[in-house]
């Protein structure tokens, strides 16, 4: 869809030249409504759909050991669990870390062109995955190192909503960032759920029998390595470049003296961080609260591979919904509200951990008093997921309605200025969102290490502590969330109208 209309915006025509290759839109406005009618809506669509298939497969090798760690045990691998937390949290430090680069990426190369490369690097973590797991004398840091490349999955995330970002119209962000995230963040929930069928390790509440000849770590490796050349195919044959999107990452970095920036990025560890963290530890947690392994092969109390998927999942699930009701009653005011659900929840949680025997031997009789509470655990922490997927959908529908806001305040309606510094606030909000989802993304970090906290002895007491500084948290993400965007009445239904 490469068209030059006669009466092209200011926007259009600003942008570099036109690029060599059919992938690359040179005219590009999805704020025109004729425009949007007439292809551009189906143009987005179908670069959405498989944006949302490559994150997906990204957020799905970025969490392949959360739950596959839970099983190393079982293959001959005599490690503790603090260093299993360790693992489960090295892949989203370097996710962290690389969403920023990610996010960049996307105005350098192009977001087609960097579809490409950053699923094709899937296939690093992913085949070193499957020879590791299948060495049992490989020492705990090649583990480690192998972990920490599982990161460039989380990359993806910043980059995938960095492209999205420009191909919708700001009345539409906040449902379609919250499709494209949603779709992502399935990955985890999935990877939670088929993973241990894919390995021989469990089957699915009985409707599928685990392989009698043990578990197979390297096959679910095997799956997601085919599935990273299919995601690389796809972006290449279905997905576009847009020449507008192009920038500098100088240009983009000035985001970070925006005050509103480092707001946003301490609202995204409440509620992304949270949602990560908790997807990447919750297997451990069940099964060091709630099961031990004999009598093999489910051993006694609740089996971690049933009920590992349906945090993320849940959390997936309500992100578009977050997306949708920022739309109708404004990001702030939904924010708020699921910053004030976690903390009630929050609190439950560990109401029902305060009912629990510690389990760190293999002792039937503690799983089987413990399985009594695991409904009520389950039930509350399921409700906090669901908090942080409102907020995930809430704080992203946010970003670019703060810039968009700024651009409209700065110029007048209607005029070739007005164009152009909305055109630049959507790339201003595009930087935000990779620097916002890199500081965010720090929270699937410190999750698992403040559950594993080596320095306390029994696993139930790190538990409950790491619980308690995370109601703290929550606490004060929705004091700033109030104070910052709706203590005024007059400024919260100006942000309210203009989405924030």
């Amino acid at each position: 869809m490469t068209t030059t209309a006669p009466a092209a915006a200011t926007v259009a025509a600003a942008a570099p030249t036109a690029r060599r290759g059919k992938h690359w839109i040179d005219d590009w406005r999805p704020e025109d409504p004729d425009f949007w009618d007439n292809g551009g809506k189906q143009v987005a669509r179908r670069n959405l759909v498989w944006s949302i298939f490559a994150e997906h497969l990204g957020f799905s090798v970025w969490l392949i050991w959360s739950v596959s760690s839970a099983f190393l045990v079982a293959q001959g691998f005599a490690f503790t669990p603090q260093q299993l937390f360790f693992l489960v949290a090295l892949p989203n430090l370097v996710g962290s870390l690389l969403r920023l680069p990610y996010t960049f990426a996307v105005p350098m190369f192009g977001g087609r062109n960097w579809t490409m490369i950053s699923a094709s690097l899937l296939l690093v973590p992913t085949l070193l995955f499957a020879y590791v797991v299948q060495q049992p004398g490989t020492p705990y840091w090649v583990f480690c190192v192998i972990a920490a490349t599982a990161g460039f999955g989380g990359g993806n995330f910043a980059s995938s909503m960095a492209n999205i970002n420009f191909f919708y119209p700001a009345a539409k962000k906040g449902a379609a960032l919250g499709l494209n995230a949603a779709g992502g963040n399935l990955g985890v929930s999935l990877i939670q759920l088929l993973l241990p069928v894919i390995v021989g390790g469990a089957g699915i509440f009985g409707l599928v029998k685990a392989r009698e000849s043990g578990i197979s770590l390297q096959y679910a490796a095997y799956v997601y390595a085919a599935l990273a050349v299919v995601a690389t195919l796809a972006a290449a044959l279905r997905m576009d470049n847009l020449t507008s999107a192009v920038s500098k990452p100088r240009e983009q970095l000035q985001v970070v003296k925006h005050q509103k920036t480092w707001v946003m990025a301490f609202l995204y560890i409440g509620t992304f961080g949270s949602f990560i963290g908790y997807s990447a530890a919750m297997p451990l947690l069940i099964k060091l609260n709630f099961w031990v392994p004999e009598p093999a092969p489910l051993g006694t109390g609740i089996f971690f591979a049933y009920f590992a998927f349906l945090g993320a999942g849940i959390g997936s699930l309500t992100r578009p919904f977050g997306g949708w009701l920022a739309d109708r009653l404004g990001g702030a005011r939904v924010t708020l509200g699921a910053f004030c659900g976690m903390v009630v929840f929050t609190l439950a949680v560990l109401w029902t951990l305060t009912q629990l025997r510690s389990n760190p031997t293999a002792d039937p009789a503690i799983a089987l008093d413990n399985k009594a509470w695991f409904p009520a655990f389950l039930t509350f922490f399921l409700l906090i997921f669901a908090c942080t997927g409102i907020g995930n959908g809430s704080t992203y529908k946010m970003i670019p309605a703060i810039f968009r806001r700024e651009a409209e305040q700065a110029t007048t309606p209607h005029t070739p200025e007005r164009s152009a510094a909305v055109h630049e606030a959507t790339k201003q909000s595009s930087a935000a969102i990779g620097v916002i989802g890199a500081v965010g993304a720090l929270g699937g970090f410190l999750i698992p290490i403040a559950f594993s906290s080596p320095w306390v002895e029994d696993p139930l007491s790190a538990t409950k502590g790491a619980f308690m500084v995370f109601t703290a948290y929550y606490v004060v993400c929705a004091v700033v969330t109030y104070a910052v965007f709706l203590r005024r009445r007059s400024t919260a239904a100006s942000l309210a109208t203009a989405g924030i």
